[in-house]
């Protein structure tokens, strides 16, 4: 290719616009810095997103490459690439939805047609709004068009050939904030969670086990099958549910309670079987953990066997016929062995204390017990003979004062103030013999009557300080509901004070109280209800 030219850096210039190589006189490129990866190649012009028919974003640049902009012809002006050694223009956050851009630096005599032959490459346009100051706002019919015209900030406009200053302008483009892209995108995203919403809850449906069947409603005929079930065990569970549901619906009246008596008593009968079943059970399972701890003792003994034939092959007469490969061998094979051995030994050990804890369990039970009452016999025992023994000097003391006053009757009167002393440290004496007798006594008594203390302390009904307050609260509550109360209303008042009541000790609690508190029957037919009353007025005139 050798064409004449007058200014090698205009022709450059030129047949690079226009996408072809640009080359010399002699057929050497004119630009050493060529790059043929961009796509300027003889014959081939560069892919841009601003070529016509092209409706796809523009792949993403490696942030190393630098970006090369063309310049782009339209029908009634041209745009010219900004300088590539340039940072490139600064644009804000992008709204969620967002479809409308902010376009600035437009030329003053720019027209909206002018605008709308611009950005029309980019995609469709659904409205733009052209202010007087240079800017417009234009709306696009898809989210990524607004990538492709961001694509033109930074480009210079010029409006024909003309060099006026009204004519030519820097084009701005950034992401613009608008009411209605905000309102799609929020429709958008509520579809979406509607969508997963519905989905969930598809997935729900599908993973959900399937309801049971509906139970029949009662008659003769149907009270007469569920009585024969109610006999099989295999079909006993299905009609247990279903007499249930007739009870609770309130199907028991004066007519079909003979029906309903019966059809329970059956179920009455099931009890039996199901302790009989239990015990079975029971014996089943203590059999195999008898089996189990045979055969793991029987695991152990071989164990045993093994690690004795590493540990004697692992002595001096065997161990020196061995390689080191096969003296390496034994030793990890030996250590393996006595790791699992280890630990059967210790799961054995664990089996056998478990069984150990449960026998002491009951034996310490009985041992307590027969502990406390030797102890109390052998106390009163002692006691017994500490006090039989100062009776018996006491005895001796009084003979004594009585010979001694003999004595002093009979004997002259010298030896007066000996004998005085003496009877004064005998009565001193005998009065602290008294004092002790009198002591041991009442310690005698007092240990006799802690018995029926602890008696009465054990048979008292409330056993517990947070028993008593319950009382209190219960008997104030139903102070309050003279008609009474169900014992469901009662715990519904206690869990708000404290949520860890339960329902079966409230209730175990006032039914020992009877004389505080009655549980009544009201009601007809179905409505029949239990409550509970305070009697406690009445209690006090009877106990």
């Amino acid at each position: 290719m050798t064409l004449p030219m007058s200014d090698p850096t205009a022709w450059a210039t030129a047949m690079n616009n226009l996408g072809m190589a640009p080359l010399g006189i002699a057929g050497q490129p004119i630009l050493p810095d060529f790059d043929p990866a961009l796509g300027m190649m003889t014959g081939i012009p560069p892919i841009t997103p601003m070529m016509p028919g092209l409706g796809i974003v523009p792949p993403p640049i490696p942030p190393d490459m630098p970006v090369v902009k063309e310049i782009i012809h339209c029908k009634s002006c041209t745009l010219f690439p900004p300088n590539p050694n340039l940072p490139p223009p600064a644009t804000r956050e992008r709204p969620p939805g967002c479809k409308t851009v902010f376009v600035g630096g437009l030329p003053e005599n720019g027209t909206e047609q002018i605008i709308v032959e611009v950005f029309e490459q980019c995609g469709e346009i659904i409205a733009i709004r052209k202010s007087k100051k240079n800017f417009c706002h234009i709306r696009f019919a898809e989210e990524y068009m607004v990538d492709k015209a961001l694509y033109l900030s930074g480009y210079r406009i010029r409006l024909g050939s003309s060099t006026d200053k009204k004519d030519t302008g820097r084009l701005h483009v950034d992401f613009a904030q608008a009411r209605d892209d905000l309102y799609e995108w929020e429709c958008k995203q509520r579809m979406l969670a509607r969508e997963e919403r519905h989905r969930r809850r598809m997935e729900e449906e599908r993973l959900r086990p399937p309801s049971p069947p509906p139970v029949v409603h009662y008659s003769d005929h149907e009270c007469s099958i569920v009585a024969e079930k109610l006999k099989d065990d295999s079909k006993f569970s299905e009609a247990v549910q279903t007499l249930l549901t007739w009870i609770e619906r309130g199907e028991v009246n004066r007519r079909s309670a003979n029906n309903f008596y019966s059809m329970i008593q059956s179920a009455n009968s099931h009890v039996r079987r199901l302790v009989n079943e239990k015990a079975a059970h029971e014996k089943d399972m203590e059999e195999a953990k008898e089996k189990f701890k045979q055969a793991l003792s029987g695991i152990l003994i071989q164990f045993e066997q093994i690690v004795a034939v590493y540990h004697s092959a692992s002595k001096q007469k065997a161990w020196d016929h061995f390689t080191k490969a096969q003296r390496k061998n034994i030793s990890v094979w030996c250590k393996q062995a006595e790791e699992i051995r280890n630990i059967h030994n210790d799961e054995l050990m664990g089996i056998r204390r478990e069984e150990e804890m449960e026998m002491s369990d009951e034996e310490i039970e009985e041992t307590t017990e027969t502990k406390e009452t030797e102890e109390s016999v052998s106390q009163a025992e002692t006691l017994k003979e500490e006090n039989d023994s100062l009776r018996w000097q006491l005895d001796a003391y009084r003979n004594e004062v009585e010979l001694l006053k003999q004595e002093q009757g009979k004997a002259p009167r010298e030896d007066d103030p000996n004998k005085e002393q003496q009877l004064k440290l005998l009565q001193q004496a005998l009065q602290g013999m008294q004092q002790e007798s009198c002591a041991t006594r009442l310690c005698t008594s007092s240990q006799d009557s802690d018995y029926p203390l602890e008696k009465t302390l054990n048979s008292s009904p409330i056993k517990s300080e947070r028993e008593a307050l319950l009382v209190g609260i219960i008997s104030t509550f139903l102070h309050v509901h003279p008609f009474g109360a169900s014992i469901e209303y009662i715990c519904s008042y206690l869990h708000r004070l404290d949520s860890k009541i339960c329902t079966s000790d409230v209730e175990c609690l006032m039914s020992r109280l009877q004389h505080t508190f009655r549980q009544e029957m009201t009601g007809v037919g179905a409505s029949l209800e239990k409550r509970w009353k305070f009697c406690g007025f009445e209690g006090l005139k009877l106990t």
